[in-house]
């Protein structure tokens, strides 16, 4: 006969595979959707910019203006999905996104261009802080590092499928209806997020009590768990409390030198691997995908092994130092395709673990009210980086005429997180 404690551990493994199963397949697709949205431009640089006479500047600013509109908006965001609940709020952020996200197609004007990268920004506000905030309704933290890290495969996934389809729809539709291949692919990528907005209506559930493909035990073994793990949790839940913790202005500044190196490896790797001599959108994007499938196994190795030893800190900073060297590797060798890919996927290999990593740090100590804001709040002026990021590149590259500048700047940011990534005490968040 098994041992009770072992007979728990089975039933509690098998309930929380189903709702693995149930959710986090669903997610990332929908977070595909969202990330393709968010970054195609970075493909569409390739012909808008000559087309439109779009200097390196003026993509920089405009690829980072969506933050701003991100960051007006996310704390509120967030909080309104906790007054009305995950379903309507995200369908709702979906439908909305995949509206503005075709309208890019008739982009005539620099204006334009930046007011629709800033309302596709007010849009999206809140999907990503908000899943990550939905995951705490069901995983408790032992075990939320591994499903965040499985859950945000979804960013490399839609590098290796969404470059591609991007190059190919760029170079096969051009001058249909006569229309430029980046405005087909502008309006043909916004076509998911209605499809899945709709999807979510039906298939998303609030929590586990309304939950109806949970049984009332597996229910009550969540939620049992659930409270278990906000016991001993700091008492940090009012807003305000949230505010005046210096931890949370701390994880501020480290998910924004992190989030900095990711969108200067998601924005700018197509240009890079154009800057090798590459020829042709759809070859551009088939070697661009190859940085992404490296990620997607370090992202869910990483992952398991922080939950499997309970340790937080130092599955940052490895990965953390790695995506530095990758990213001043990968400026370095811009002369050599081969050694550029290289560089390439061990940048994605460290710097596209480091947000679901992270998220074990201030999920460890918030809960409620206080959960929503801190979490949005965070994903919010740490996105600031995705504005800051590409402006700097861009602005060095207009001025320097070289891309290793912006990605050298890149990377000795990622290494200063690295380095506050130390300054938690270990015994906060290694649970």
């Amino acid at each position: 006969m098994e041992p009770p404690s072992s007979f728990h551990a089975a039933t509690d493994d098998s309930v929380y595979a189903k709702v693995f199963w149930r959710l986090i397949p669903f997610l990332m697709a929908c977070y595909a959707v969202a990330y393709l949205d968010r970054v195609n431009l970075g493909f569409a640089k390739l012909q808008m910019s000559a087309e439109l006479g779009f200097a390196e500047g003026v993509y920089g600013l405009g690829a980072g203006i969506f933050f701003l509109g991100y960051f007006v908006f996310e704390v509120p965001s967030n909080l309104l999905l906790q007054r009305f609940g995950a379903r309507r709020w995200i369908a709702r952020i979906m439908l909305s996104w995949g509206i503005i996200s075709a309208l890019f197609a008739f982009t005539h004007s620099v204006a334009a261009f930046y007011t629709l990268r800033f309302l596709l920004g007010v849009a999206e506000a809140g999907f990503y802080p908000g899943i990550i905030l939905y995951l705490t309704y069901w995983f408790p933290a032992a075990r939320r590092a591994k499903v965040t890290a499985i859950f945000m495969t979804a960013i490399p996934l839609s590098g290796i499928f969404g470059n591609p389809l991007s190059g190919w729809i760029m170079d096969h539709f051009h001058g249909g209806a006569g229309l430029h291949g980046w405005q087909w692919m502008f309006l043909l990528e916004a076509a998911p997020a209605f499809l899945f907005g709709l999807a979510v209506w039906f298939y998303l559930d609030n929590g586990v009590r309304d939950a109806r493909w949970l049984t009332e035990e597996e229910k009550q073994l969540l939620e049992r768990n659930l409270a278990e793990d906000d016991v001993g949790k700091p008492a940090v839940q009012s807003l305000l409390g949230v505010f005046r913790n210096p931890r949370l202005w701390q994880w501020c500044t480290l998910y924004f030198l992190f989030t900095a190196g990711q969108y200067g490896l998601t924005f700018w790797m197509p240009t890079l691997i154009a800057a090798t001599g590459v020829k042709g959108n759809f070859q551009i994007g088939l070697l661009s995908a190859i940085p992404f499938i490296v990620a997607i196994f370090s992202m869910v190795l990483l992952g398991r092994s922080a939950d499997l030893h309970r340790e937080r800190r130092w599955h940052l900073v490895v990965p953390a130092l790695c995506a530095a060297v990758g990213l001043a590797g990968a400026a370095a060798t811009a002369g050599s395709a081969p050694l550029a890919i290289a560089f390439l996927s061990l940048a994605a290999a460290g710097i596209l673990p480091l947000s679901p990593l992270f998220w074990s740090l201030p999920t460890s100590i918030l809960q409620g009210r206080g959960a929503a804001a801190g979490i949005a709040a965070i994903n919010s002026i740490g996105n600031l980086a995705g504005f800051f990021s590409p402006v700097i590149v861009g602005y060095l590259k207009d001025v320097t005429h070289d891309n290793r500048s912006g990605m050298y700047t890149l990377a000795g940011m990622v290494v200063v997180g690295a380095l506050l990534v130390l300054q938690t005490p270990a015994k906060l968040v290694n649970k």
